[in-house]
This record gives C-alpha cells, sequence and structure tokens, in this order.
C-alpha cells in the first residue's frame, strides 16, 4: 500500500477560535491517537489532497516536528457547504497489531450481461478489513466476468490473502439488473432468481435496505 507524507506542527491552543483560525490560514486541525498518548497537531490543507481525493486506501507517514509516525487516516470531516476539511483523526500503527479499515472495491472484466445491455449495480464500494498493516490492501478487485442477469457476487465469493473481510458474507457487492427494454423483449428470463432470495436474505442480515447507485 502506498505511504502519504504528511507534515504537521503541534498545537499550542485547542479552542474553537483557534482552530477556526487554522482553517483560515489553510491547515487542517488534526488528532492523532493508538500510542501512548494523543497528540494535536495542524497540517496544511494541500499535503490531503492525494489521501482523501482517492479511490485506494493509503497509509499516511505523519513528520511532526521531527517526529514520525506511521498512520492511517481514521476519521475526516468536512464542511457541509464548501467542503472544506474541518478535522481530521489519524490512528498510529504498529507492525503486530491488527488495524480495520475501509478498503475501496474496484469492479474488474466485462460482464456478459451488461454487454447485451444490462445494468450494473456496484452496491458495496468499500470493504471492511481487518488486517496486519503489511498485509493491508489498498484496494479489492472483483472479476465480474461471469456476472450474469439475476445472479450476484457476494462478500463470501471475494478471494482474501492474509486479510479478514468483516461484512456479512452473504451481503452483494455487484448485480447486474435487467432494464425494462430487455424485459419487454424476454431477455434474462431463463435465467435462476438466485439475487432476489439471497439478495433478500443479506438485507434481513443486516437489518435493513442496501444502498444502489448505477454505474
Amino acid at each position: 500500500m502506498k505511504t502519504i507524507e504528511i507534515i504537521g506542527y503541534k498545537r499550542a491552543n485547542l479552542g474553537k477560535s483557534e482552530a477556526k483560525r487554522l482553517r483560515a490560514e489553510g491547515n487542517v486541525p488534526c488528532v492523532l491517537y493508538g500510542g501512548d498518548e494523543q497528540v494535536h497537531f495542524y497540517a496544511p490543507m494541500i499535503l490531503f489532497r492525494d489521501l482523501v481525493y482517492t479511490r485506494d486506501a493509503h497509509f499516511v507517514n505523519l513528520n511532526i516536528e521531527g517526529t514520525e509516525y506511521k498512520a492511517i487516516l481514521q476519521d475526516i470531516q468536512f464542511h457541509p457547504v464548501s467542503e472544506i476539511i474541518l478535522h481530521a483523526d489519524f490512528l498510529q500503527l504498529f507492525e503486530g497489531k491488527k488495524i480495520r479499515m475501509d478498503i475501496p472495491v474496484k469492479l474488474v472484466g466485462r460482464s456478459p450481461s451488461v454487454m447485451q445491455g444490462g445494468i450494473l449495480v456496484h452496491k458495496r464500494r468499500t470493504l471492511s478489513v481487518l488486517a496486519l498493516p503489511k498485509h493491508m490492501p489498498s484496494h479489492i478487485e472483483v472479476d465480474i466476468s461471469n456476472l450474469v442477469f439475476h445472479h450476484s457476487i457476494k462478500v463470501k465469493d471475494v478471494e482474501t490473502d492474509n486479510f479478514e473481510i468483516l461484512d456479512t458474507p452473504i451481503a452483494s457487492i455487484a448485480v447486474v439488473e435487467v432494464p425494462r427494454a430487455l424485459k419487454a423483449a424476454g431477455v434474462g428470463e431463463d435465467a435462476e432468481g438466485e439475487e432476489g432470495a439471497e439478495g433478500a436474505e443479506a438485507t434481513a442480515a443486516e437489518g435493513g435496505e442496501e444502498p444502489k447507485s448505477e454505474e
């Protein structure tokens, strides 16, 4: 996994007015935790560009006034209107201690049903992964080359290598839906409807409906 370098400076004051001043100067108030004590610092907002606006997960090398820490970005807050970064939380890493990260899912290959005019629905864009830092992937590739109408690729179908996926095993990652025009032509009617039954089971297991977005 790629490492992003961020240079920070310790904060002398922790009040709201000081945080507001730092943001006005183009800095992000931050805190590093997970070690012996919390470290409050700030860093130039421009340094967050490659860390935040990317599809991959990254490690972070924090250099706070000469002291270096290996960390991950644990939480980040944005202004609801301007989208300016308001605050960032970092978790310090230790080689022998497992961590949990939300890792992006990348769909690879071409579904034959999509080539027939089906609609690819990417239901899970990240997966919760537990692993040692050295085994943490920057992304997880999911091959959709064999994905056909009324079937789905589920969490349990993903190959893991020295890491554990914490999401519900029967939750769907990707499915190809039949648009109205193809339904009228009878396309996809001969496929088994396993997605309907197992999809409902996955939703029940998670206590609600899964968000759906089209690509």
